[in-house]
């Protein structure tokens, strides 16, 4: 499976953005954005939940943990 680097790359360029466009949609300087793209560092907790409600993937789907995009919006007890 891809790494978070890989993914966080390939959907910012799927809405065509630029690593400039989105270190100021993250509010984040440019070099600590590409820090992330270059696999150097990861994102804190809310910032990764901030990506993934961004780009409307799970985070697990981020992180590489899964190839399924959606988000399971169900609450406990199986209602939404």
């Amino acid at each position: 499976m891809a790494k978070f680097s890989e993914r966080l790359r390939d959907l910012r360029k799927e809405r065509g953005l630029k690593q400039r466009e989105m270190a100021e949609i993250c509010e984040l300087k440019v070099r600590s954005y590409q820090q992330y793209e270059y696999d150097e560092t990861y994102p804190t907790v809310p910032g990764l939940v901030f990506l993934a409600d961004y780009f409307d993937v799970s985070a697990d789907y981020l992180l590489g943990r899964t190839d399924c995009r959606k988000i399971n919006k169900t609450a406990p007890g199986g209602t939404a």
